[in-house]
């Protein structure tokens, strides 16, 4: 059947961070041979039935042989970097137990997964201490969807993504599981987590050293943890769950060849149909589930992805078994349209400001303040606006912890093609408002922000109580900074005013406080 081809990357072009004065292109490290794509392990359960799963998850240190010469120190879930892929299944009772190896505190943020807050979403007001386990529970009310799990101890949220700690979580549901797509794991069904780093002389991350207030970068490409990588395809079509997992890079992909694929998922879940692109930008923490058919390639070619003029990672064609996919039906599934409540005020969002002066409504987070609220259940209309110049700017991308949204329009015209489903995080042009429906199904505390990760340490954040009306109104115990940077000084053995944290500094140019 026909179906439109869309050929560019919607977002504004003099805003893409190739143009940015602190870009790092990235190259071919030329030091490291090709190696397989690195595949992360399914998360074994500590024991499941068809109504509860129970997990124990651990972060911990670890390295990994990603160049020549001395292996990388890394952290990881369960894994010397990343993590162990995490299955929850749609109505599933969950129980996790969250362990902390690492030798600083770490908390364990469930992006994208809609459950109550702050504590069980994981965000800076959820400590888990060296040594500690502590327990969540949640049950899961959401559909399909490729979702992650980060580490979010504000203001150290990014250099702990940079070690490491990110890994893909998966939900399932009958729904998903009665369409017409690939999901053997690992066979055709592939995570892709994208990243970007920088090694030094000893192969070594040093974020210290490449710290950059607007979002540390690298020339490196790394993969799932793999440098050069390359996936070995023996089925006609492959379903890749991408993720941009990078601290500040977009991802501009596209085939060598411009090879056409079809996006059948966004953050939040399965698209209401599948979108056809040759190229696709993905903002920071943006998931895309795409299905690439090969079936019209030989055995023995090689399809390259592309990000700009960078390859990432080859598909080599090794055989071409039937997975029983054909071509896509036209409709995937229907998705309700939130309808906002006429009578709530528009919440208006501003992100302003690059390097250490960002901020979110004129002001840095503070861990202590409560900058909004909204009732349990409402659909509210948020506008959130990027006041960065359209020329010398950058695209921010927005997130809010807690739940999804969906978008209603980018500068009161209709949303991008593939922004017709649920989404997390959105990215924002220079001089844009966009608007979403955002409904809140679980009371809490939910932080909201800028997902480029030094932006978010330093202070392009805020917080919103999402209250029941039904209860009394409950007292969170929410961190403050004194504890937090008491414990970080303590754990690394120094003073606190010999303690480097790179985002202090956006907060001391400003006269700030966290």
């Amino acid at each position: 059947m026909a179906h439109k081809t869309y050929t560019d990357y919607f977002f504004d072009k003099t805003a893409f961070n190739t143009l940015d004065g602190g870009y790092i292109p990235l190259k071919v490290n030329k030091d490291a041979p090709a190696q397989p794509l690195a595949i992360p392990a399914l998360h074994p359960a500590d024991s499941e039935d068809a109504d509860h799963v129970e997990y124990t998850v651990t972060a911990k240190a670890g390295e990994v042989q990603m160049l020549p010469g001395k292996p990388t120190k890394t952290w990881g879930y369960d894994a010397n970097v990343l993590g162990q892929t995490i299955v929850f299944k749609e109505g599933q009772h969950v129980t996790i137990h969250l362990k902390n190896d690492l030798p600083e505190l770490t908390t364990f943020h469930w992006h994208g997964l809609n459950v109550p807050g702050p504590y069980v979403d994981g965000g800076c007001h959820a400590p888990v201490y060296p040594g500690e386990t502590k327990d969540i529970e949640f049950t899961v009310k959401q559909p399909a969807a490729t979702l992650w799990l980060h580490a979010h101890p504000c203001p150290e949220t990014a250099v702990q993504v940079y070690k490491g700690l990110a890994a893909m979580v998966l939900v399932r549901d009958a729904q998903e599981e009665k369409l017409p797509l690939p999901r053997n794991y690992g066979v055709d069904d592939i995570p892709v987590i994208l990243q970007d780093r920088h090694f030094n002389r000893q192969n070594q991350w040093d974020y210290e050293a490449d710290y950059d207030p607007d979002g540390v970068q690298g020339p490196t490409a790394v993969i799932n943890g793999t440098v050069n990588p390359y996936f070995d395809v023996t089925t006609t079509r492959v379903r890749l769950r991408i993720l941009d997992g990078a601290n500040r890079r977009e991802w501009r992909l596209h085939f060598g060849d411009d090879h056409e694929f079809a996006q059948v998922a966004s953050d939040g879940g399965i698209l209401p149909g599948p979108v056809y692109f040759t190229h696709l930008m993905l903002t920071c923490a943006e998931r895309a589930e795409v299905v690439v058919d090969f079936s019209n390639y030989a055995v023995g070619d090689t399809v390259t992805l592309y990000t700009d003029d960078t390859p990432l990672l080859a598909f080599r064609i090794k055989a071409k078994n039937d997975n029983g996919h054909g071509e896509l039906p036209e409709k995937l599934v229907d998705i309700p349209r939130l309808v906002p409540n006429p009578d709530l005020p528009i919440h208006k969002v501003i992100m302003s400001g690059m390097d250490e002066e960002v901020m979110l409504d004129g002001k840095k987070f503070d861990m202590q303040r409560i900058d909004s609220t909204q009732e349990l259940g409402a659909t509210q209309i948020w506008e959130i606006a990027n006041t960065n110049d359209m020329t010398g700017g950058m695209i921010h991308p927005f997130h809010v912890h807690g739940g999804q949204f969906q978008i209603i329009s980018r500068n009161g015209h209709a949303p991008y093609p593939n922004e017709l489903g649920w989404k997390d995080t959105v990215g924002v042009n220079p001089r844009e408002k966009v608007r979403i429906a955002m409904r809140f199904d679980f009371a809490g505390v939910f932080m909201y922000h800028c997902h480029i990760l030094e932006h978010e340490d330093g202070g392009m954040m805020a917080q919103i109580e999402v209250i029941d009306p039904s209860k009394p109104r409950p007292k969170y115990k929410l961190m403050d900074h004194h504890t937090l940077m008491t414990a970080f000084a303590k754990e690394r053995g120094v003073s606190m005013d010999d303690m480097w944290i790179g985002a202090m500094g956006s907060y001391k140019k400003m006269g700030m406080h966290m």
